[in-house]
């Protein structure tokens, strides 16, 4: 009698961790992240996500926006989870090298959850590897409203999903001059050298 009850126990535990999976596998436990290229940072003003019918909310992003946007060190940046995953990212921020602000509607495609779900090779420090899916979202903002979204588990394995237009819209510079001055302290002379690029990101 024992030994059918502890094989129903193990039974019934099996259907509830594999259940745990399958949900954990449906949901996800997706991550956002923001970020600028070297020398072109950003002042993310708003994040917002929202799943049409579901959930409309602030991402866990904002705030100053640095490097990196690629090379060694990039994609990558600040951010948080996201849950559920969306399908429209609304963002408006401050180009600190440009002294104007952008703002811009993301329409996620359908299939992007899908195509981050499937395993890519990942690897750690210690030179190991293992498969895992792609749950980081990055947004990239470069100078002259250019945006681009990368899926990732790790930046060695980023791929580009796709690029989207921003438009100007009012503000005034004068709100941030405190912040610039900053920013200009420590990548002024970079900038009076190599200008600000507009289209070759």
């Amino acid at each position: 009698m024992l030994a059918v009850k502890r094989v129903v126990l193990v039974s019934v535990l099996s259907f509830v961790f594999s259940g745990c999976v399958a949900l954990e596998k449906e949901r996800g436990h997706w991550n956002i992240r923001a970020a600028a290229p070297e020398h072109y940072d950003m002042w993310l003003i708003n994040a917002h996500l929202e799943k049409s019918g579901t959930r409309s909310w602030r991402a866990p992003l904002g705030g100053y926006t640095g490097c990196c946007w690629a090379g060694p060190h990039g994609p990558v940046g600040s951010g948080g989870e996201m849950d559920p995953f969306p399908n429209l990212i609304a963002l408006h921020w401050f180009s600190f090298a440009e002294q104007k602000y952008y703002s811009t509607l993301i329409r996620v495609p359908s299939d992007l959850p899908e195509r981050m779900r499937e395993p890519v090779e990942h690897w750690y420090p210690d030179g190991t590897s293992d498969f895992k899916a792609r749950r980081t979202l990055v947004l990239g903002l470069a100078p002259g409203g250019k945006v681009v979204v990368w899926m990732m588990s790790q930046r060695t394995n980023a791929v580009e999903v796709m690029r989207v237009p921003a438009v100007e819209v009012p503000g005034d510079p004068e709100d941030f001059a405190e912040l610039t001055e900053d920013y200009l302290n420590e990548h002024g002379d970079y900038l009076k050298q190599h200008g600000v690029p507009l289209n070759d990101w």
